[in-house]
């Protein structure tokens, strides 16, 4: 079953992304911003090993000091393994750092609220 490919970009996606952020109020989150750019090349690197994979399949041909040659599992196959669990990583890391930013920022607002009532001392 082939997975289908989003239509959109992955730089308009990213844009989708931190116009989000923007809302939640995390654009500006030094976490956030260096984590979603780690991300970012993530996924660059990771378009790229797929091209890699596509155009020389899932086994290449390895030639030894000597001439002789074995077939081998493409190495682009492992380093896309190895950078997707990478990648998905830093998409639970960016997942904490918003959810920590908007429940300090409940919190906040919610003490403000509490103030505003008298409820609270400031």
């Amino acid at each position: 079953m082939a997975i289908k490919k989003s239509k959109r970009s992955l730089r308009q996606q990213a844009e989708e992304v931190l116009r989000r952020a923007e809302e939640k109020g995390v654009s500006t989150n030094f976490f956030f911003l260096t984590t979603f750019q780690r991300y970012q090349v993530q996924m660059s690197v990771m378009e790229d090993l797929e091209k890699a994979i596509k155009e020389h399949g899932p086994t290449v041909t390895k030639e030894y000091v000597k001439g002789r040659k074995n077939i081998v599992v493409n190495p682009a196959i492992i380093e896309y393994n190895k950078t997707a669990t990478a990648a998905n990583g830093t998409v639970t890391t960016l997942i904490k750092v918003v959810e920590s930013f908007a429940k300090e920022d409940r919190e906040q607002s919610g003490d403000e609220f509490l103030e505003f009532l008298g409820m609270k001392n400031a």
